[in-house]
């Protein structure tokens, strides 16, 4: 016995034979339907994949992050060291460390360090723009001890002090709290102290333009007069094109044009959030390889007629300076992809 398909096929019935047209009509709907079908599921499929990229980058440097601590901790215990955390001890385990991200930074961001010579053999305050994910300021540090051996003491958010299992890491890279009498021996001992005035609420708010989120710290400058040593500002190129944060625009926050589409929520809910909290409770993205440049500029010298409101102010001056000097304003994710992989130019 022939099936339908077998006569439609063999034409031992006419094509206008409607049980035949009928079949044909049925197996061109399936195909249609499983091309519609196969078209969604491969949609989601991209959509998640591209969701899973913009977030996995962060997650790995956070998992870098903790298994630098493992090494310190597996360092600490087949050497039996029992050596206070800050001292020159640890110093090989820091070059290490160092070494681990400084690879990092060269294959993924092809990292550069311009006007290392600007910062003094003494005591001096480092004051830096703060990206959605300070990595830039990691392989600063990295780069830092690889060629001068020389640690820099960092201000850090007090959330940071609150994560789990990091403590050993910190104390070893001397990441401190920052109050001004830790910063002032810190200064009197000849050590470089690194703050960024912007903080979190930079990190997160801040956007492509660039713009500095101070509000009315001028802290870092009290202290700058007090122990009479001068301020190195310091900027890192395309920083915040390898990754970003939700963003407030037209009365609205929105993701980036990462995934082209926008996630709205109301106006200043996320600000208003972290206001009460003082956490940053959502997550940055990107890790695109984007080219990082890290350019430290000319000492604002100590002087003793300065207020601490003008000092502050000239800080920010000088900082909005080299961004406006190497960065393009809005910053441009393919301009930035460009110049990680151009072989001709170096620097700007």
């Amino acid at each position: 016995m022939i099936g339908r398909k077998g006569s439609c096929i063999s034409g031992q019935i006419p094509m206008i034979d409607l049980s035949c047209l009928a079949y044909v009509l049925e197996e061109w709907t399936i195909v249609q339907y499983l091309k519609k079908y196969l078209f969604h599921v491969a949609t989601v499929l991209l959509t998640i994949s591209a969701i899973l990229f913009f977030f996995i980058v962060p997650l790995t440097i956070l998992f870098f992050i903790y298994l630098s601590n493992v090494l310190l901790l597996m360092y600490q215990r087949n050497n039996e060291v029992k050596a206070d955390p800050s001292s020159d001890v640890w110093d090989s385990a820091r070059k290490t460390i160092a070494r681990f991200w400084d690879i990092y930074a060269r294959i993924w961001h092809g990292y550069e360090l311009h006007g290392v010579e600007n910062i003094p053999e003494g005591p001096g305050i480092l004051v830096y723009y703060h990206g959605a994910i300070p990595v830039d300021y990691l392989y600063f540090l990295s780069r830092l001890f690889l060629w001068k051996n020389r640690l820099c003491l960092s201000v850090a958010d007090h959330f940071v002090f609150r994560l789990p299992g990091l403590k050993l890491l910190l104390e070893v890279m001397r990441v401190m709290p920052g109050t001004r009498e830790e910063c002032l021996i810190a200064l009197k001992n000849g050590h470089l102290v690194s703050i960024s005035p912007g903080g979190v609420r930079e990190a997160l708010f801040s956007d492509e333009s660039y713009q500095l989120m101070w509000g009315n710290r001028k802290g870092f400058a009290q202290i700058a007069l007090d122990a009479k040593v001068p301020i190195i500002p310091m900027y890192t190129q395309n920083v915040r094109e390898g990754y970003r944060t939700l963003k407030e625009r037209n009365r609205a926050f929105q993701t980036s044009a990462y995934f082209g589409f926008s996630n709205m929520l109301p106006v200043g809910f996320l600000r208003q959030l972290y206001e009460n909290t003082r956490l940053p409770i959502f997550p940055p993205y990107g890790g695109l390889p984007v080219k990082f440049r890290t350019y430290v500029g000319e000492p604002i010298p100590y002087d003793p007629n300065i207020t601490t409101e003008e000092l502050a102010e000239k800080t920010k001056t000088a900082i909005q300076t080299l961004i406006s000097k190497h960065q393009t304003i809005p910053g441009s994710i393919w301009k930035a992809l460009l110049q990680r992989f151009d072989k001709h130019r170096k620097s700007d």
